[in-house]
């Protein structure tokens, strides 16, 4: 199969004029897929899906193909690090080409070349399980040819407790603790912020009887509803962004709105808005520690609009989890985590622009659920779980875990 596939690579790769140079050598493909044959479109999916198949029983997080820097090959990334994976076949620029846009259909491919990016979800049966797998993509151009990561997307939701939440943290992210108010989830890409906002959405899914709504870009992990009824949406394919997701929902009886990612002014707005009005949300954004993510909220905005959000996100927000993955001594990763409660004294910092003071209020709030980077890190060290330089590595301040390892 493999071969066969490659040798339709080839084949299509040579038809290609010479004439044709740059980003256009993409759009002919794009122009030309439909040409081939339902059978060779099916050894390509084939394909693909051997290479996701190997993926999985590596282990591998994340898979890239295509692009320069590939240097023709595949690469995985396993337990957090990118090789190359050199038992699979290499693909030049112009069959990785043909490769990535024979997943996509023909909306897909016109909204890559115009936007030169495309977020999708791609899904197959693995028989040897009888199950089907989920994946987030990423198509996108580099140096003027087609590159695609893939990500695999969990088969199972870790329970929240595995998480290792103070009782209280996760009492206030509870839709029946609290019925309104914003919750989020923050690290840098690939730190299992989705992983964590699944396990809390399983955790409704579990006893409480409410309407979650999902707004993401791609959906990632579906799921099954139980007690909850949950709804999936997304963007690009339900509805045309968050923001308008976020402003539909109101009509769709909602309890619970979950917003993939805040990654714009006009949906941090609207989730602003939109917990106002009574409603639980949970969202995630890219930021390495709960302070962080407040003045990240509030500077996306306008000036002139910075005083009315930095006001309305005192009044809303409820909690802040900033994660990690860290290189554990057993050649895994393991979840470090600074976790914010907002108290009156962390809402009273907010509102007066006073946030460099909300650090001493997490590190000195361990009976309400609050705990900072570096306390969490310390923890994994003395657990004997991560090394001495990993937990200085990942700390945010390198002075202040320097400090609680001298006193441990």
């Amino acid at each position: 199969m493999v071969d066969q596939a490659k040798q339709i690579l080839s084949t299509f790769a040579k038809q290609i004029p010479s004439t044709v140079l740059g980003p256009e050598r993409v759009r002919y493909v794009i122009d030309n897929i439909d040409k081939m044959t339902h059978d060779e479109k099916l050894l390509l999916l084939n394909l693909t899906n051997y290479i996701l198949t190997v993926m999985l029983e590596r282990n591998a997080s994340d898979v890239e193909i295509g692009g320069f820097g590939t240097q023709n090959f595949v690469w995985f990334r396993v337990y957090g690090k990118k090789e190359r994976v050199k038992d699979l076949p290499q693909f030049t620029t112009d069959e990785a080409n043909i490769l990535i846009v024979s997943l996509l259909n023909k909306n897909q491919c016109q909204y890559l070349l115009q936007n030169r990016n495309l977020d999708f979800s791609y899904t197959y049966k693995l028989d040897k399980i009888s199950r089907f797998v989920r994946f987030r993509a990423d198509a996108y151009f580099e140096l003027d040819s087609l590159a695609l990561n893939m990500r695999a997307i969990q088969a199972a939701v870790r329970p929240i407790e595995s998480l290792d939440f103070h009782p209280f943290a996760i009492k206030t992210m509870s839709h029946n603790f609290i019925k309104f108010g914003l919750s989020l989830i923050t690290g840098i890409t690939g730190s299992g912020k989705s992983s964590t906002l699944d396990a809390i959405i399983d955790y409704h899914n579990q006893f409480d009887p409410c309407h979650i709504v999902i707004i993401a870009s791609p959906v990632e992990y579906v799921h099954t509803s139980k007690v909850s009824i949950i709804k999936h949406r997304e963007v690009g394919r339900d509805v045309l962004s968050f923001k308008e997701g976020v402003v539909q929902s109101l009509r769709q009886d909602p309890d619970i709105i979950v917003i993939g990612e805040m990654r714009d002014p006009d949906t941090i707005l609207a989730a602003l808005e939109v917990t106002d009005t009574g409603h639980k949300v949970f969202s995630t954004l890219h930021t390495s520690s709960a302070v962080e993510s407040i003045d990240r909220i509030i500077a996306e905005v306008s000036p002139e609009e910075q005083e009315r959000v930095r006001n309305r996100l005192a009044d809303v927000l409820i909690s802040v989890v900033s994660q990690k993955l860290v290189p554990s001594l057993d050649g895994k990763r393991v979840l470090a985590k600074e976790v914010l409660i907002v108290t009156p004294s962390v809402k009273a910092a907010i509102k007066n622009n006073n946030t460099s003071e909300i650090y001493m209020m997490i590190n000195q709030g361990g009976q309400q659920g609050m705990v900072t980077m570096e306390q969490d890190l310390l923890r994994l060290f003395m657990e004997k779980k991560i090394s001495k330089e990993n937990a200085i590595a990942y700390s945010n301040n390198k002075n202040r875990i320097l400090q609680l390892m001298k006193g441990a």
